[in-house]
């Protein structure tokens, strides 16, 4: 697996690079008729392209950046991996942080305020 491919949880392998020297402007269509049945992995799981933007409905891909930015915004939390999870620094002291898979991190709803 590569570095240069794989952004945010999201590894576009071979895909990528066909991406990238594919000439645009390519339409939604065309750009799933072409590449749709492509796998793209994520943390654990793998979906098409069609699948991952094709709700989407764009007329239209300038280029490279639009078509990655799409993939990007339509990846759920699937991507993240291990959530809450940091290699960085220990919690702070009075620091409370949500533990994985703790209650609230499906779905935040409303907290109440006091």
């Amino acid at each position: 697996m590569t570095d240069d491919n794989r952004e945010r949880g999201v590894e576009l392998g071979g895909l990528g690079s066909r991406l990238e020297s594919a000439d645009y402007p390519l339409g939604h269509d065309e750009l799933l008729e072409e590449y749709g049945d492509e796998e793209i992995e994520m943390e654990g799981t793998e979906m098409t392209l069609e699948e991952l933007i094709g709700p989407l409905g764009e007329d239209e891909y300038r280029d490279y950046g639009e078509v990655e930015g799409a993939i990007m915004n339509m990846v759920g939390d699937e991507a993240i991996g291990r959530k809450n999870y940091s290699d960085r620094t220990p919690p702070a002291v009075g620091e409370q942080r949500q533990d994985e898979g703790a209650p609230d991190q499906e779905g935040q709803e409303e907290r109440e305020s006091f």
